[in-house]
């Protein structure tokens, strides 16, 4: 399934046990040897809500939560008759996610999404140094200077407003962000293009996969970041490489994202 070109593998864990994810994930994730894919997503039962989200990225390590994630999750479950709902609440490792499912036909087309309260305080995040929120803040990464904005939507994102962002070479500024010794448990990282005050252009470096199509919780952080900053209203268009996915920093301090979500294929992993 994918969420913008964002793709994950998806695990039905009512009726299986999937004994090592991580190394799975890498297996499945790799795009020449594997299924390909950023990442796998388990589906299982919760002890408190509906459903509980585990999602491991193509390295193996675990994610906290993942907005594109969410919006193929509530897709999935729906379409395979796992739940006649359309609202509910996803347990993840970020807290509960309420969601909300157009339907059209008897299939899921968009999903809107609770994803909480960003965070903007330094410890929250995590980074390293004084407390105090981090908008846009110099940091140096080898021999270039950044101006960085950071948000947690649950996971860590580091947000750099640009001119252009199609000319960020993401596989060259991506990587010594995302591990830059500043963040214990490194960061995604948003490179954001200013459109006007309702429309922003995201591309996207994300932890543990690299460069995708699209990242929801970075959309959203990128949102924010934004209306933080005043560059932007509290509601905007973020415009990726695959389509749109509409943010709103709504009054109850909660960001709510609207997108679409998609089936490909499904299939069957051998033992090895």
């Amino acid at each position: 399934m994918h969420g913008l070109g964002n793709d994950y593998l998806f695990i039905n864990c009512f009726d299986q046990t999937v004994d090592n994810p991580e190394s799975l994930s890498i297996d499945m994730s790799e795009r020449h040897t594997g299924v390909g894919a950023d990442g796998i997503i388990l589906v299982l039962p919760s002890d408190d809500h509906e459903f509980r989200m585990r999602i491991f990225n193509a390295d193996g390590s675990e994610g906290e939560t993942c907005g594109n994630g969410i919006r193929c999750f509530a897709k999935y479950v729906y379409d395979h008759g796992l739940t006649d709902k359309t609202e509910f609440v996803i347990s993840t490792l970020a807290g509960p996610n309420r969601v909300w499912l157009d339907v059209h036909n008897g299939t899921v087309r968009t999903v809107r999404s609770n994803m909480g309260q960003p965070e903007f305080e330094r410890a929250r995040i995590p980074m390293e140094g004084p407390p105090g929120e981090v908008i846009e803040e110099r940091l140096e990464v080898g021999d270039s200077l950044y101006s960085v904005t950071c948000v947690s939507m649950g996971n860590p994102h580091t947000i750099i407003f640009v001119d252009d962002a199609d000319a960020v070479p993401l596989d060259r500024d991506g990587p010594p962000i995302e591990t830059h010794p500043v963040f214990p448990n490194r960061t995604n990282v948003e490179f954001v293009e200013i459109i006007d005050r309702s429309n922003i252009k995201v591309r996207v470096w994300e932890r543990g996969s690299g460069i995708t199509l699209a990242c929801g919780s970075g959309t959203c952080a990128s949102a924010v970041a934004a209306m933080r900053t005043g560059r932007t209203d509290r509601l905007v268009t973020a415009h990726l490489e695959l389509g749109t996915l509409e943010i709103e920093w709504a009054d109850d301090d909660c960001v709510y994202m609207t997108g679409p979500a998609a089936e490909v294929f499904d299939g069957l992993w051998p033992d090895k």
